[in-house]
């Protein structure tokens, strides 16, 4: 039973670290990277991605169509105020945004970004580690485990860490390589 959860922690712990990577601008349009803004429309925040449809019309720009032209101004306000570092040219019905090409120093920074989320995704499935290891001490202490039920357990927690762990650094190589490319 204990085993279920730890794997669905580690897979969300996984997935919440990709949707922190999508949100890295790498020099490509990718409509991920607006799925935090939320847009202040008629005095309540709502996420972008429901006022407006978001395509990609070439490799370096976002498009976005407010469902509501009367939202263009709002949209934009927000797309400023997410600090994305992407200035929206709106032409009335439709924003566009200019996806620039990152420099050299910028690539790096953002490296050093993907890398930071990638240390805090490792810590959190450390953590779990801890956690499940104590859950199963304790049933051991409290005669659910023998002692080499309680040594077989440890061992498959510990190869499903490592194997996240693994997991976690090719998500991070991958998101490198993306930075890096030019």
């Amino acid at each position: 039973m204990a085993k279920k959860t730890l794997d669905e922690r580690i897979e969300s712990s996984k997935n919440f670290l990709k949707e922190e990577l999508n949100t890295v601008r790498a020099g490509r349009a990718n409509p991920a990277l607006l799925d935090r803004i939320q847009v202040n429309y008629y005095g309540m925040p709502t996420p972008l991605k429901q006022l407006a449809n978001i395509s990609v019309p070439d490799p370096r720009q976002l498009l976005i169509s407010p469902f509501d032209p009367k939202s263009i101004a709002d949209i934009e306000r927000a797309i400023n105020e997410a600090n994305i570092g992407i200035n929206p040219a709106n032409d009335g019905k439709v924003i566009r945004l200019i996806i620039p090409q990152l420099t050299e120093e910028r690539r790096k920074e953002l490296t050093k970004v993907v890398k930071n989320y990638g240390e805090e995704a490792k810590v959190a499935v450390r953590n779990l580690r801890r956690e499940e290891n104590d859950a199963l001490k304790k049933m051991q202490k409290d005669g659910e485990l023998t002692e080499d039920d309680l040594k077989s357990e440890l061992d498959d927690v510990q190869k499903k860490i490592e194997k996240a762990i693994k997991d976690i650094d090719a998500i991070l190589s991958d998101k490198e390589k993306e930075l890096m490319e030019v």
